[in-house]
């Protein structure tokens, strides 16, 4: 079996981008508020993030950077990953925040991709799969979440800069929105199966199968 860091050298051709809002009470899961309160929802954020990032990283397979909204965070992400890992987002939407993102790992790897934090069904497997799809000569991976946005972007060489421009981001709309836009710029892309991430509170009791189970596909 190779090493981590055996792992990390043979697949240096890859970025994946961990998106992660900073944990900062009362601005994050705010549609969680009124179930668990204030801090009952940053409590739920945290350990998102870190859940998330344990099932992502569990193979040690892929160089991971860890993105966070804004700066001042760093101390507690640190139990993630090394500040080396660690930048901020830029934008004024979550599409230019992707955007620039993307484009500067680019400058890295030629495979990227980004997911989110708060995306529990994802794995290493998944990832696996989606980085798989990109080498093959995808130009565009998406994993499609089951609330009509997606959980992972993956993207091969370059962004196509329209792809993150007139989306409805935070709504349902936002990944036929998406593929709409890659049909009208002519893009291959591939689809990963469907996932779920955790954003209203009826997403807890299967937060807490999960837990149970270790096991997102039976969700």
């Amino acid at each position: 079996m190779l090493s981590i860091t055996a792992n990390l050298m043979i697949n240096d051709d890859v970025r994946v981008l961990f998106f992660a809002k900073s944990p900062i009470a009362g601005r994050v899961k705010t549609r969680f508020i009124p179930t668990l309160g204030v801090e009952g929802a940053l409590g739920l954020h945290e350990q998102l993030i870190r859940l998330t990032w344990q099932r992502v990283t569990e193979g040690g397979k892929w160089p991971i950077e860890l993105w966070m909204s804004e700066s001042g965070q760093e101390h507690w992400f640190s139990q993630l990953c090394s500040p080396q890992q660690m930048y901020v987002q830029q934008g004024d939407d979550l599409g230019q925040r992707m955007y620039h993102a993307l484009n500067d790992a680019l400058q890295r790897a030629p495979n990227v991709l980004v997911i989110g934090a708060d995306c529990v069904s994802l794995d290493d497997e998944y990832v696996s799969d989606a980085v798989s799809k990109l080498r093959a000569g995808a130009r565009v991976v998406l994993g499609p979440a089951e609330d009509g946005g997606y959980v992972l972007l993956g993207v091969r060489n370059q962004v196509p800069a329209p792809l993150f421009e007139g989306i409805d981001w935070g709504t349902a709309r936002v990944l036929d929105q998406t593929r709409v836009k890659l049909q009208q710029m002519l893009t291959d892309w591939q689809e990963m199966p469907t996932r779920w991430d955790v954003d209203v509170p009826e997403d807890l009791t299967r937060l807490e199968r999960l837990l149970q189970s270790g096991n997102a596909l039976t969700l």
